[in-house]
């Protein structure tokens, strides 16, 4: 199923054939490869290789670095289908969910050389005469990125186009559930590399590993920058041990994202926006909509509308026409009909959520999305589970709406449709929406790379991608410059 793929991407059979690791398809659960799965010693050995780049890229002007996004933003461009067609086959996306993953990728490179040349800093008054101050950015070190299965390709651009064009080398742990991806994206790099032709060896490395792979590149102390995308369990155990070295994270973890649908929305841009957001890529988006908390003089007509919507919903193998996919594995499909459950018990009424195509795939995990009403915002609403279940909770007054969407621990995305200009402006000033995303009239997911991306409370509070998200992946640096034959001292203070 993917050696032509991965033969055109650039990757060498030897990558995905001899290892012990077994690689399957969500498509029909078939194993598709072998991967070879890396010691903490050989990730040390990885680390040891980046900083001794680092130490040489750091010293290349920006705009040079630059020119490397540049070329792999080309060789992306060259072979978007190919790594897109990959994509849908080990993590189960629909065909243009693994376009558009490849094109967030070429996206995210057009920015970071753009912003090769934009490191600003600021020029700062000194209150000393014959002085002056600067605030300058430096690089700042190994980046270390752990992504998860659900965006292979994506988020792992997202941060190595910035740290590369900010002077920083990088080693990559990818989700065990998606190294093939991992492993296209590295040979597609090392075609930039190549037509490049001066950087620094070691610059950008991958490493196919487990926890102890993951454990090894948190722990090292020469990985200033950890970036990882990931559940809340995991970003509980991260972050402080980052922290107890007194390393950099950046933090993307659960979201459990909320849509206020108001009276006076219109409900058919709303059911639209509710369908791509709660069913795109079988909700395992951490943008995906998982709470619609709806007006209770429209609930009737929404719950209504989405029944039918979701009924007409295509199933089944990504790459046929089809508008959800599979469920990564057996794990995530126990871990909803779990949710599905429960909410039972807390006296939700439960629409979908049944298995799919077992018959025809009876290894892959199909389901219905489900709708489910609540009769308020319980326990298991409160929780992400990473599947297409969409609670629907109602509201009567607005301040109610607000305080549904912030009463969870996740702070990741939100939006509001409502064609009241108060309420839109008051859902996305201080006291609304408490979000990392607060979105008007558009769904929770599909961010734009332009926008500095992530949440806050148990997301995590990092920002990757756009805007000043580049000021992670580099050091700040005051600087102090007397050129007077004086040496006064600031507040005044005289030391004779």
């Amino acid at each position: 199923m993917v050696d032509g793929l991965l033969q055109s991407l650039g990757v060498p059979a030897s990558a995905y054939t001899q290892g012990t690791h077994p690689v399957h398809t969500p498509i029909d659960g078939s194993q598709i490869a072998k991967v070879a799965l890396e010691s903490k010693a050989q990730v040390t050995a990885k680390i040891d290789t980046a900083a001794k780049a680092f130490h040489s890229w750091r010293d290349v002007p920006a705009p040079r670095r630059g020119e490397l996004v540049r070329l792999f933003g080309e060789v992306l461009r060259a072979h978007k289908a190919q790594l897109g067609e990959l994509v849908s086959v080990e993590a189960g996306k629909i065909t243009q969910e693994g376009l558009g993953e490849v094109q967030e990728m070429i996206d995210i490179c057009d920015f970071a050389v753009g912003l090769s040349r934009q490191l600003y800093g600021l020029t700062i008054a000194s209150e000393r005469p014959g002085h002056h101050m600067r605030e300058t950015w430096q690089p700042l070190g190994v980046v270390g990125v752990i992504s998860a299965f659900n965006f292979p390709v994506a988020v792992w651009s997202w941060n190595t186009a910035l740290a590369l064009v900010c002077g920083n080398a990088v080693v990559w742990k990818p989700s065990e559930k998606t190294p093939l991806t991992a492993l296209a994206c590295q040979a597609l790099f090392e075609k930039a590399l190549k037509a490049f032709g001066q950087a620094p060896e070691g610059l950008c490395q991958l490493v196919i590993g487990d926890r102890e792979a993951g454990e090894a590149l948190v722990d090292d102390s020469r990985v200033a920058l950890v970036s990882a995308t990931g559940s809340t369990r995991m970003g509980r155990e991260v972050g402080p041990r980052v922290a107890a070295r007194f390393g950099r994270t950046i933090l993307e973890l659960g979201g459990n994202n909320a849509m206020i649908l108001a009276p006076s929305a219109d409900l058919n841009l709303a059911i639209r926006g509710i369908l791509f957001s709660a069913v795109g890529t079988a909700g395992q988006r951490c943008t995906t909509l998982r709470r619609v908390i709806v007006h209770s003089s429209v609930k009737e007509e929404v719950l209504t509308r989405l029944k039918t919507a979701y009924s007409k919903v295509r199933i089944g193998d990504p790459r046929k026409d089809n508008l959800v996919g599979p469920l990564i594995d057996k794990a995530s499909f126990d871990a909803m009909q779990g949710a599905l459950a429960k909410a039972r018990d807390e006296g939700g009424s439960v629409f979908g959520g049944e298995r799919q195509l077992q018959d025809q795939y009876p290894d892959a995990y199909y389901v219905a999305p489900a709708i489910v009403e609540m009769p308020g915002q319980t326990e298991v609403v409160r929780h992400e589970t990473f599947a297409p279940i969409l609670y629907v909770l109602s509201y009567d007054e607005f301040e109610d709406a607000l305080r549904l969407n912030n009463e969870v621990p996740q702070g990741l995305s939100s939006c509001i449709f409502t064609t009241d200009l108060r309420e839109a402006e008051r859902f996305q000033s201080a006291s609304g929406s408490d979000c990392g995303i607060a979105n008007v009239n558009i769904g929770t997911s599909g961010a734009e790379i332009g926008g500095a991306f992530g949440g806050e409370k148990e997301t995590g509070g990092g920002r990757e991608s756009g805007s000043d998200a580049w000021k992670a992946y580099m050091r700040r640096q005051t600087n102090t410059v007397n050129y007077s034959r004086e040496l006064p001292l600031a507040q005044g203070i005289v030391f004779d």
